[in-house]
């Protein structure tokens, strides 16, 4: 088990690590039962790498990624993040830490109707204190990565869904973070969305060195992963060199 945990020295050569887990737990407690969600996680993650972490409903992923992203604090263990002890954080901190180094990608999208496509891009920009000409100057900027630059002034509702979740990238990689973390970003896409997605995304973590960490079920973008983690029942059961589908069996 540890030398599948292990990285492999092409992404260990790389500018250190994002993510290192270690003996991570995580329970939910109810006055009727206590369910284990994360039963010892260790986990290494490169700078600058793709990691899908994949597994079966309840296995523990969105609680795995939600303890990276230092939306929930894990129970036992440790778990650092871009060089940062999570645990030894604040709630003040751990909110700031979140809306300065990393990007949030959702399956259903969650752009606001009623804005612009551009609109939607600068909204961390502006929570961030940003003027809004440089927030509509970067959102530019962004649209213009994921190939949406022409329909800034569009609605959402005006768009396909894959061209809502391009929109949903730019505006995740709009304050420039260090991580991207995304929860079945594909399951809702037909095939063709879903792959022009992660080509999205795998290229701008390439061009910036971005680490991407992305819960999913969608068979059809594994070929997209550096690395395939499967969890089962709480632990991570094996890591994989990804060369498509057939890495996993």
């Amino acid at each position: 088990m540890g030398d599948a945990l292990a990285l492999e020295p092409g992404l260990a050569s790389r500018d250190g690590l994002a993510i290192s887990c270690r003996s991570v737990t995580k329970s939910y407690r109810s006055s009727a039962a206590t369910v284990p969600a994360l039963r010892g996680i260790d986990l290494d993650v490169a700078r600058g790498e793709l990691l899908m972490v994949v597994g079966p409903s309840g296995c523990g992923k969105t609680t795995l990624i939600s303890v990276i992203a230092s939306i929930l604090r894990q129970d036992a263990g440790q778990c650092r993040v871009l060089g940062c002890d999570l645990d030894g954080m604040n709630e003040a901190e751990r909110a700031q830490f979140r809306r300065d180094r990393i990007g949030f990608v959702f399956q259903l999208f969650n752009l606001l109707p009623a804005l612009t496509v551009a609109e939607n891009v600068a909204i961390p920009l502006l929570i961030a204190g940003a003027s809004w000409r440089s927030a509509r100057a970067r959102a530019a900027e962004g649209l213009e990565t994921v190939g949406l630059g022409a329909r800034s002034t569009a609605l959402p509702g005006e768009l396909s869904g894959g061209q809502q979740q391009r929109v949903a990238i730019a505006r995740a990689l709009a304050h420039d973070p260090s991580l991207v973390v995304c929860d079945e970003p594909t399951s809702s896409l037909d095939h063709a969305a879903g792959q022009a997605v992660m080509e999205t995304l795998r290229t701008t973590g390439r061009s910036s060195g971005r680490t991407i960490v992305v819960v999913t079920h969608d068979e059809r973008i594994f070929g997209f992963a550096d690395r395939i983690a499967r969890m089962d029942d709480g632990r991570i059961v094996e890591i994989v060199r990804s060369d498509g589908r057939d890495a996993l069996q």
